[in-house]
């Protein structure tokens, strides 16, 4: 097997992009950056969306990896990339040696099966041979192109309102549907009619893709197209869409149905919930900084 090597060392926030140029620039053939002190009293959390000033392009104390080609000198590289940006060589710096292996099952192993309220289980294809609890509906699903694959904290608190508060028999829609999670979820726990949009072709079709895996009866059309309103709406985007889209969300709400929003951080409550008067919104839960709204439609 092939042995990789990377040169590690530590920048301050504001040169992390300058640094991270400057390297690929010199023959680096990638550059990842990381909180060094994460799982630290001091580990910060970065957020950032389209339409958003960029709080900072790093953390105050950013480690760089830089891989090497397979003749790549780390202390050329290094010595470069100084040179190109008018930095000072670091004062330490690291050279970090692993194997290749089989990427495909490193990856596979970060998705495991998912467990959603007692209701749902969220299985990656690997983990079709696990059994599942009676009463509890499978939900197949493989990371993919389109966002949504259960484990990210917004799509689970959607996934979460949904097991505990879908009616049987009512007609939901699921709005910037992504890998379609959301609208098979809400089909496989007894949606009457499930219609799922999006504004990206890829999301479309790999939302069709998954519903046929799952046997779950889903709509797909993409934004723009006429959609009759339902009992719920949901909408898993980000702050700053949720705000331009309010009135677009809120008139697919009918009289007492209700909208669920998430993609939101929890310090943006109240400028999303400010933006939709005729739905009483209020916080359903919060998990790791991003929050979930919930309400019905009030007028």
């Amino acid at each position: 097997m092939a042995t990789w090597r990377e040169l590690v060392f530590l920048v301050p926030a504001a040169r992390v992009e300058a640094w991270s140029d400057a390297l690929i620039e010199a023959g680096a053939l990638s550059v990842q950056a990381e909180d060094a002190d994460a799982d630290s009293p001091d580990e910060q959390a970065l957020f950032g969306e389209p339409g958003m000033a960029v709080e900072q392009a790093g953390w105050l104390r950013t480690r760089l990896r830089a891989l090497l080609a397979a003749d790549g000198e780390p202390q050329a590289l290094l010595a470069s990339a100084a040179a190109a940006i008018g930095e000072a060589l670091p004062e330490r710096t690291e050279l970090v040696s692993f194997e290749d292996q089989d990427w495909v099952r490193a990856s596979q192993a970060q998705f495991e099966p998912i467990l959603i309220e007692g209701r749902l289980q969220i299985t990656p294809t690997w983990h079709l041979e696990e059994p599942v609890a009676d009463g509890v509906a499978r939900l197949i699903l493989d990371p993919g192109l389109a966002f949504g694959t259960g484990s990210h904290p917004t799509t689970r608190m959607c996934l979460g309102w949904l097991a505990r508060e879908l009616r049987p028999g009512q007609r939901v829609i699921d709005y910037g549907c992504g890998s379609g999670i959301l609208a098979i979820a809400a089909a496989l726990l007894g949606a009457g009619e499930v219609a799922a949009t999006d504004i990206d072709p890829q999301a479309l079709i790999s939302t069709r893709d998954n519903a046929l895996v799952n046997q779950a009866a889903v709509t797909t059309q993409a934004i723009g197209a006429t959609l009759a309103p339902a009992d719920v709406v949901l909408a898993n985007i980000l702050a700053n869409p949720l705000k331009v889209l309010a009135p677009a969300l809120a008139a697919l709400v009918r009289p007492g149905g209700r909208l669920v929003l998430a993609g939101l951080l929890e310090r943006q409550v109240d400028e999303v919930s400010a933006c939709y008067p005729d739905i009483d919104l209020r916080v359903a839960q919060v998990v790791d900084g991003w929050a979930c709204l919930a309400g019905p439609r009030i007028r």
